[in-house]
Protein backbone atom coordinates (compact mmCIF):
# COMPACT_ATOMS: atom_id res chain seq x y z
CA UNK A 1 0.00 0.00 0.00
CA UNK A 2 1.08 3.58 -0.56
CA UNK A 3 0.05 7.00 0.62
CA UNK A 4 -1.61 9.46 -1.72
CA UNK A 5 -1.70 13.25 -1.89
CA UNK A 6 -5.22 14.47 -2.67
CA UNK A 7 -7.04 17.59 -3.81
CA UNK A 8 -6.51 19.63 -0.62
CA UNK A 9 -2.85 20.08 -1.58
CA UNK A 10 -3.64 21.87 -4.85
CA UNK A 11 -2.52 25.52 -4.77
CA UNK A 12 -1.28 25.11 -1.17
CA UNK A 13 1.75 22.84 -1.52
CA UNK A 14 2.87 22.79 2.08
CA UNK A 15 6.06 20.76 2.24
CA UNK A 16 6.25 19.83 5.93
CA UNK A 17 5.68 16.21 4.84
CA UNK A 18 8.85 16.14 2.77
CA UNK A 19 11.29 16.42 5.68
CA UNK A 20 9.93 13.36 7.47
CA UNK A 21 9.87 11.03 4.46
CA UNK A 22 12.63 8.43 4.92
CA UNK A 23 12.58 7.38 1.26
CA UNK A 24 12.30 10.78 -0.48
CA UNK A 25 9.05 9.62 -2.12
CA UNK A 26 7.61 13.10 -2.68
CA UNK A 27 7.62 14.72 -6.10
CA UNK A 28 7.12 18.43 -6.73
CA UNK A 29 4.93 20.05 -9.33
CA UNK A 30 4.14 23.74 -9.76
CA UNK A 31 1.24 23.79 -7.29
CA UNK A 32 0.89 20.24 -5.93
CA UNK A 33 2.95 17.42 -4.45
CA UNK A 34 2.67 13.75 -5.39
CA UNK A 35 3.92 10.58 -3.73
CA UNK A 36 5.78 8.03 -5.81
CA UNK A 37 4.03 4.73 -5.04
CA UNK A 38 7.21 2.80 -5.87
CA UNK A 39 9.16 4.72 -3.23
CA UNK A 40 6.54 5.00 -0.46
CA UNK A 41 7.06 2.45 2.33
CA UNK A 42 3.75 3.06 4.11
CA UNK A 43 5.40 4.55 7.19
CA UNK A 44 2.63 7.14 7.86
CA UNK A 45 5.11 9.80 8.99
CA UNK A 46 3.87 12.33 6.44
CA UNK A 47 0.19 12.15 7.37
CA UNK A 48 0.25 14.21 10.60
CA UNK A 49 2.63 16.75 9.03
CA UNK A 50 0.12 17.92 6.40
CA UNK A 51 -1.70 21.03 7.68
CA UNK A 52 -4.51 20.65 5.11
CA UNK A 53 -5.04 16.91 5.67
CA UNK A 54 -4.34 16.04 2.03
CA UNK A 55 -2.51 12.73 2.59
CA UNK A 56 -4.36 9.42 2.90
CA UNK A 57 -3.50 5.76 2.85
CA UNK A 58 -4.46 4.42 -0.57
CA UNK A 59 -7.30 2.34 0.90
CA UNK A 60 -8.65 5.39 2.77
CA UNK A 61 -8.72 7.93 -0.05
CA UNK A 62 -12.24 9.41 -0.08
CA UNK A 63 -14.32 7.98 -2.90
CA UNK A 64 -14.69 11.32 -4.77
CA UNK A 65 -10.87 11.62 -4.83
CA UNK A 66 -9.91 8.08 -5.89
CA UNK A 67 -8.58 9.49 -9.19
CA UNK A 68 -5.67 10.92 -7.18
CA UNK A 69 -4.27 7.41 -6.69
CA UNK A 70 -3.51 7.12 -10.41
CA UNK A 71 -2.65 10.81 -10.64
CA UNK A 72 0.08 10.50 -7.97
CA UNK A 73 1.57 7.54 -9.84
CA UNK A 74 1.47 9.38 -13.15
CA UNK A 75 2.88 12.68 -11.92
CA UNK A 76 5.59 11.05 -9.82
CA UNK A 77 7.10 9.70 -13.05
CA UNK A 78 7.51 13.18 -14.55
CA UNK A 79 8.06 15.50 -11.60
CA UNK A 80 11.39 15.80 -9.76
CA UNK A 81 11.93 14.66 -6.17
CA UNK A 82 11.60 17.23 -3.41
CA UNK A 83 13.69 16.46 -0.33
CA UNK A 84 13.67 19.72 1.65
CA UNK A 85 10.92 21.85 3.09
CA UNK A 86 10.10 24.98 1.11
CA UNK A 87 7.68 27.78 1.83
CA UNK A 88 4.07 27.05 0.97
CA UNK A 89 2.59 28.90 -1.98
CA UNK A 90 1.93 32.58 -1.21
CA UNK A 91 -1.86 32.26 -1.12
CA UNK A 92 -1.94 28.78 0.45
CA UNK A 93 -4.06 29.89 3.40
CA UNK A 94 -6.77 31.18 1.07
CA UNK A 95 -6.71 28.06 -1.11
CA UNK A 96 -6.74 25.72 1.90
CA UNK A 97 -10.42 26.56 2.42
CA UNK A 98 -11.42 25.96 -1.23
CA UNK A 99 -13.15 22.72 -2.20
CA UNK A 100 -13.43 21.25 -5.70
CA UNK A 101 -10.15 22.69 -7.00
CA UNK A 102 -9.09 19.77 -9.22
CA UNK A 103 -9.23 22.03 -12.28
CA UNK A 104 -6.55 24.23 -10.67
CA UNK A 105 -3.93 21.46 -10.76
CA UNK A 106 -0.92 22.63 -12.77
CA UNK A 107 0.89 19.65 -14.28
CA UNK A 108 3.72 21.90 -15.43
CA UNK A 109 3.19 21.03 -19.05
CA UNK A 110 3.95 23.72 -21.56
CA UNK A 111 0.94 24.90 -23.54
CA UNK A 112 1.31 25.24 -27.30
CA UNK A 113 1.05 28.79 -28.59
CA UNK A 114 -2.22 29.52 -30.38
Amino acid sequence: MTYVVTESCIKCKHTDCVDVCPTDAFREGPNFLAIDPDECIDCTLCVPECPVEAIFAEDDVPKPQREFIALNAELSRIWPPIVETKAALPDADEWAKVKDKRAELDRGEKKAAA
